[in-house]
């Protein structure tokens, strides 16, 4: 059986998936800055890079041994619902403001968080 891919493996996969969904219904104004190489996975999450769409930061996506973690900082209502209906596990993050975190915990996932990011930037126009 081959290994599961690590949280690192996931966050590049879900980069790749966001580069490569230009000309999608919003998508086109997506891109991933602050891309760090070789972030170290941990129990809390590392910072792997930010989603932006134009200049506004929508999300920061963070590796964790076994998963990657995507913190939306922008319409964190619409990401939970939108995760919620792509199946994936999502919760909230009690700061200020609100936070909703979305697991991304194997490579079938990838393209449903995507679709949760494309719902977010559909939220804000």
């Amino acid at each position: 059986m081959p290994d599961a891919p690590d949280g690192r493996e996931l966050a590049v996969r879900f980069a790749d998936a966001l580069a490569s969904a230009e000309g999608s219904a919003g998508a086109d104004r997506l891109s991933v800055v602050d891309e760090r190489a070789e972030p170290e996975p941990t129990a809390d999450g590392t910072v792997a890079c930010a989603v932006a769409a134009g200049s506004r930061r929508l999300a920061e996506v963070l590796v964790q041994p076994d998963r990657a973690r995507i913190e939306f900082r922008a319409a964190p209502d619409e990401a939970a619902a939108a995760a919620r209906d792509a199946g994936l596990r999502v919760r909230p993050k009690a700061t200020r403001p609100p936070r909703t975190l979305v697991f991304v915990e194997s490579p079938g996932e990838v393209e449903r968080a995507l679709d949760v990011v494309e719902a977010v930037v559909a939220a804000l126009d």
